[in-house]
């Protein structure tokens, strides 16, 4: 809710903006508050799911942001011919509707279940686990192999953690998940999106789309091809194992952006062709960022970090991101004007890089509850002893409810266990 509430500031504060300099801190506001809500909401959504729907679930949570793009470039299409200020005040105001429904209806929202039992909550976490993965049924063999897998394995994180943030650092396994994090945020900031999306204006004149109209149309039109593919990427993903999806996709993009690198090239020559071509082009790459860099960022966050630090590896991520979409936002301008098409060869290199990081370092986390990904790359010992604490409290409960039923028959003079 604190991460609504911000946004809803700025976006007051950009709606009256009266200067540039109160206009660009009102865009700083925006970003600070969202932090806090991508990192609240994927975890909380990562953790409430069903084990069988997490995939999809923290994938379309990614999807919607295309929800929003659309809805913006609308708006700005309405708006574009609105001569005075309010073309441009009327979107900023707009943008503090969503986090008034946030703010309105977070307190519906059910608490995550492995915060609960961090706290020693355990009979509300396993109402929860009760009501939203066995619809109710609290004899539930899921919920109850589930209860015991959540207790045991946080148990054994916190006997291990410090709840600091030096334990980001502390072992190897860690500093593995930290590195990949921090240049996943890279990668979601720095795969040509940034460069396709935030100078889109500029590379519509370069193909030769030079009229306000036509430009927001094709934006508008971007963006409900790049949602449609958001959410085909989204329904797939529990399909096909995390690092085939990842390097299909930085493959896919990389071949996509040598052709756009072409395109570009070609302009000088063939203008009318190859403006056709680069747009085909443009549109082509978001499927190929979505397969990945959308359906996926959050969906493997969520799996690569035990809870005790999940909070905190989605909120590097986060600072990484915002590092490489600060550096796009700054260079990409003077880059672009300076090489020109040359620029995105650049970019063509970094893809592949990207693919041989992910080839290299991405481990394989599919398949599996987050309890059994907790100790992913730490020592067998440690998800053994889980393990056997969740066997053991399965067992217990087992022959809880076989002395009742003995005590029952015997009730009724009968002398045998059922």
């Amino acid at each position: 809710m604190s991460g609504s509430v911000i946004m809803i500031i700025g976006a007051i504060i950009q709606g009256f903006a009266q200067n540039l300099g109160m206009y660009i801190f009102s865009r700083m506001v925006l970003g600070f508050g969202i932090v806090f809500c991508i990192i609240a909401g994927s975890a909380l959504i990562g953790e409430l799911a069903h084990p069988k729907e997490r995939a999809l679930l923290t994938s379309l949570f990614n999807a919607s942001y295309f929800i929003g793009q659309i809805t913006a470039a609308a708006i700005s299409l309405a708006t574009s011919e609105i001569a005075n200020d309010w073309g441009w005040r009327i979107p900023s105001l707009l943008q503090a509707c969503p986090s008034l429904l946030q703010v309105a209806f977070v307190f519906l929202l059910p608490e995550s279940p492995r915060y609960l039992v961090s706290k020693d909550r355990d009979d509300e976490a396993f109402a929860v686990l009760v009501k939203y993965h066995a619809e109710g049924d609290a004899d539930s063999l899921l919920v109850k192999a589930e209860m015991a897998q959540i207790k045991s394995t946080i148990m054994i994180e916190l006997e291990h953690s410090k709840s600091s943030w030096l334990d980001m650092i502390a072992t190897a396994g860690m500093r593995r998940r930290v590195f990949i994090s921090g240049f996943l945020g890279l990668f979601t900031q720095m795969s040509g999106n940034t460069l396709l999306s935030y100078y889109q204006n500029l590379l519509y004149i370069m193909m030769g789309y030079t009229s306000t109209y036509a430009k927001t149309r094709i934006n508008l039109a971007n963006a409900c091809w790049s949602f449609a593919t958001a959410l085909i990427a989204a329904y797939v993903v529990s399909r096909f194992r995390r690092r085939v999806m990842f390097m299909l996709s930085s493959g896919s993009m990389l071949t996509v952006f040598v052709c756009i690198t072409i395109s570009f090239e070609r302009l000088r020559a063939a203008k009318d062709a190859a403006g056709i071509a680069a747009l085909f082009f443009y549109f082509a790459y978001s499927p190929c960022y979505n397969i990945g860099n959308n359906a996926l960022t959050y969906t493997y966050l969520i799996e690569l970090f035990p809870y005790a630090q999940r909070t905190r590896g989605i909120g590097i991520e986060q600072v990484f991101g915002k590092i490489g979409g600060f550096f796009s936002q700054n260079v990409n301008p003077i880059a672009l004007t300076a090489i020109d098409w040359k620029y995105f060869a650049v970019y063509s290199g970094w893809i592949a890089f990207e693919f041989l990081f992910i080839y290299f370092l991405y481990p394989e986390t599919s398949g599996r509850t987050l309890e059994e990904l907790a100790f992913l790359f730490e020592d067998k010992e440690f998800a053994e002893k889980a393990v056997i604490a969740v066997e053991k409290q399965i067992h217990h409960e087992d022959m809880d409810e076989k002395k009742v039923a003995v005590v029952h028959e015997e009730d009724k003079g009968v002398d045998r266990i059922v």
